[in-house]
């Protein structure tokens, strides 16, 4: 008699949480996708053409300010601003290289 209990259920308990765990990631894909919050797949180019940009400006812009600092303090104007400018210009390249060829990391 205990066998035949009203409050259990006779599918074994791996198989309820299996379909739990499948209810679960369909609802929260739902969600996602009702919310706006799925990743879409274009969205890896983007990325990429912004972290080049970056790259490129930084370089450049980091190189001059470097090279502008030094020379105002050494009174050499405008040599290390062109140097480090170019140098700049020239870690920006590297390192885009490095990132489209996919050894970014």
């Amino acid at each position: 008699m205990a066998e035949r209990e009203p409050g259990l259920d006779p599918i074994s308990e791996d198989t309820r949480l299996q379909s739990l765990d499948e209810r679960l990631n369909r609802a929260k894909t739902d969600e996602a996708i009702r919310s706006g919050e799925a990743r879409e797949e274009g969205g890896d180019g983007y990325r990429l053409g912004n972290r080049v940009l970056a790259e490129l400006i930084g370089g450049m812009v980091g190189g001059a300010l470097i090279g502008w600092v030094l020379d105002r303090l050494l009174g050499t104007s405008p040599w290390f601003l062109l140097g480090l400018l170019f140098l700049g210009i020239a870690a920006a390249f590297r390192n885009i290289i490095r990132i489209s060829s996919g050894r970014s990391k």
